[in-house]
């Protein structure tokens, strides 16, 4: 079991899209520290809007479930993989009751909760992965259908002849999904063509590439575009190509439409199942990954730039 666990260390940080706690997250300090029954810690990587919901939707449902009884403790690693290994050091030492992490875990000790984690079989490694992690690990996964996903692509551009896919290397779960999505649209009869960058560094350079070359571009659930989608945006509608995205935060900025999950609802869920485990309800080691439901949604922005009619059946993304 010691590998799994470095292995959620390793890979995790890297392929949980992580997000950073609201400034009105509970408390912990002065007179509110330690009267609580349960300690809860909560270490997120990075920060993107998608993300911040699910951890609000985290503490939410947390807190209803448990009130004044628990205590949660949020902090950022502001991007930085090594401030995680510290922050989780910190909760272990400090003995919290639970872990939930949006981006990291350290421990054999504690259990864990990971949430928007696309893909725990493969970010752990696990042979014939039955959807149930074991030992001091589960959570939820922020995955939607990737068959569905690659069907929008010719429903929304039936003469797309090439697919551009747009993705950062480093990240492991953008990767798996590139695979899965090239399958589906290969056997469409979809030219696909990747195009990774590495970091946000090389980003707009890249894309400028994949905009030179493709028909549509796709986009998976990754960190580092969701960074940045304004530079993306600013050369594909220049460029007069859509984009298919992943998830809605990142169809917000730089997407024509999405097949996205409800990240506060994610949380809220994840939130559900730290009460369950707390209480004793639940054994972390038989709770299998959960999933919440994926709605389909369009740019109505992006829509109107590129003069694209929105289809029947897809949610307008709010603000």
């Amino acid at each position: 079991m010691k590998k799994l666990f470095t292995l959620f260390l390793a890979l995790v940080m890297i392929v949980g899209m992580a997000a950073c706690g609201k400034t009105d997250a509970p408390d912990n300090s002065g007179d509110n520290a330690g009267k609580a029954t349960y300690r809860v810690g909560v270490c997120q990587l990075a920060q993107h809007p998608a993300l911040d919901a699910a951890t609000q939707g985290f503490v939410d449902a947390l807190k209803e479930e448990l009130g004044d009884d628990v205590n949660i403790e949020v902090q950022n690693a502001s991007g930085e993989s090594n401030n995680c290994s510290t922050i989780i050091n910190g909760f272990v030492s400090s003995k919290v009751d639970l872990i939930m992490a949006n981006a990291a875990s350290a421990t054999s000790e504690v259990p864990i909760l990971g949430t928007a984690v696309t893909a725990y079989g493969v970010a752990l490694d696990l042979d014939d992965f039955d959807g149930t992690v074991g030992g001091n690990i589960s959570g939820t996964s922020d995955l939607a259908d990737l068959e569905k996903q690659a069907a929008m692509v010719t429903e929304w551009f039936p003469d797309a002849k090439k697919v551009g896919l747009l993705f950062c290397s480093a990240e492991p779960n953008s990767r798996y999904q590139i695979d899965e999505i090239t399958k589906h649209l290969t056997d469409k009869g979809i030219i696909c063509t990747e195009f990774a960058f590495t970091d946000s560094n090389d980003l707009a350079a890249v894309t400028e590439k994949a905009a030179a070359s493709s028909d549509v571009i796709y986009i998976p659930t990754d960190n580092t575009a969701a960074n940045n989608t304004e530079s993306i945006a600013n050369i594909l509608t220049a460029a007069g190509v859509p984009a298919v995205c992943g998830e809605a935060g990142l169809c917000a900025g730089c997407g024509v439409c999405t097949l996205s999950i409800d990240y506060y609802d994610l949380g809220v869920t994840t939130g559900k199942m730290a009460a369950k485990i707390l209480t004793g309800e639940a054994d972390i080691s038989e709770m299998p990954i959960e999933f919440t439901e994926a709605t389909p949604k369009y740019n109505a922005s992006i829509c109107d730039q590129l003069g694209i009619t929105p289809l029947d059946g897809y949610e307008a993304i709010e603000g």
